[in-house]
């Protein structure tokens, strides 16, 4: 396990006018950003699940891959965590990972904590929401 980052605190008063350089947990950070937090620091990522591999070799380690509006994630889930969180890692199709930046090689990983399935969110898109003034959700001819 990586050497515990410290702990987030909220900015002071005089602080929090100060753009943060990343978002930390709870927010989201968007995967375009993964290269801004530095390596071991604590971050959240969310985004449709692209990919599920449990190789037989890789001793019950699950490696994840998510999607975002701006790119991909890979996320590892140790065994523990993963039995943990069986339910979320397996069938979750929209994840949202806290975990440890990790960076080796030239790739960046999330070594998830705390996984929370979210898909529910993903009916939010298809709610209607003062689409009926809105041509791209215009009704379509009856299909025969």
């Amino acid at each position: 396990m990586p050497a515990a980052a410290p702990a987030y605190t909220p900015p002071r008063t005089a602080d929090r006018h100060r753009p943060q350089p990343w978002p930390h947990p709870p927010h989201c950070l968007p995967a375009a950003r993964l290269q801004e937090p530095p390596e071991n620091a604590r971050i959240t990522v969310a985004g449709l699940v692209i990919l599920r591999q449990r190789p037989g070799t890789a001793k019950g380690v699950i490696f994840v891959t998510l999607e975002d509006e701006t790119g991909i994630v890979n996320v590892i889930v140790w065994r523990k965590i993963y039995e943990a969180f069986r339910r979320a890692v397996i069938s979750g199709r929209m994840l949202r990972v806290t975990g440890w930046l990790q960076r080796a090689h030239s790739v960046t990983h999330v070594i998830a904590e705390d996984v929370e399935d979210i898909s529910p969110m993903l009916d939010l898109l298809l709610a209607d929401q003062g689409r009926q003034d809105d041509p791209a959700f215009a009704d379509g001819p009856e299909l025969g």
